[in-house]
């Protein structure tokens, strides 16, 4: 598996990985019939999530569709959008859970004792997020158990459910990152070149991005790129 420490701000980086980009992850196969019925709920809304939010990118008159159908519509793009934004940010994690060698790709002119304490420091800052999240989601999913009476599906708690998987997922990860996982460090001048590109005008900096995927053979990685850079990371 290889995964790339890109910059995104100066002295800032953050973990991508391609291999990681699409697909179910492996469900541990231990645990209770409870964790089986989360596991199903997290499954079919990861595939409804990943379905709507491809067919939104792909429709050339998703402008259009917003204007005619007016707010509902709106708000639903959003959600998706949302929800596949934080798909994105936890699939690294939860594909980490299975990986015990992990080639890690960073910008040329850091030093690779640099590099493996970011590596680290992010891997242990995203343990701490997401064991709090997975705390915090348990809970509002436990009440959201009143619901179940209620006729119609329990959307909140297929949410909840949704929500409790992935960072749980995202637990075993970053904890596989840090314990687990030999980490062989090489040195990328491209990555340098796109960290280069932060103190470029708008345009010369979509163009540098879209080289360096190009030669990285990461198609995504210009869409993340923005993502992270509009977000600060």
């Amino acid at each position: 598996m290889d995964v790339y420490l890109v910059p995104v701000a100066p002295e800032r980086y953050q973990l991508y990985c391609e291999s990681a980009v699409e697909g179910v992850p492996e469900m541990p196969a231990e645990g209770s019939g409870l964790w089986k019925r989360l596991s199903a709920r997290f499954t079919t809304m990861l595939a409804a999530i990943e379905r709507e939010h491809e067919r939104i990118e792909r429709s050339r008159a998703a402008a259009r569709l917003r204007r005619r159908k007016g707010w509902p519509a709106r708000l639903r793009m959003r959600a998706v959008r949302w929800l596949a934004e934080k798909v994105a940010d936890q699939r690294l994690l939860w594909h980490l859970r299975t990986e015990r060698e992990v080639c890690a790709f960073y910008p040329a002119g850091l030093p690779d004792g640099r590099a493996m304490r970011v590596i680290r420091d992010s891997l242990s800052r995203e343990f701490g997020r997401h064991r709090w999240w997975l705390a915090a989601n348990t809970l509002a999913g436990i009440a959201s158990l009143a619901l179940m009476p209620l006729p119609g599906p329990n959307v909140i708690g297929f949410y909840f459910a949704f929500r409790i998987v992935g960072h749980f997922l995202s637990v075993r990860g970053a904890r596989q990152g840090l314990d687990a996982i030999t980490w062989r460090l090489r040195e990328s001048a491209l990555l340098a070149e796109l960290g280069a590109s932060l103190g470029l005008s708008a345009g010369e900096r979509q163009r540098v991005v879209g080289e360096v995927s190009r030669q990285l053979g990461l198609r995504r990685l210009p869409k993340f790129f923005e993502r992270m850079t509009r977000n600060g990371a």
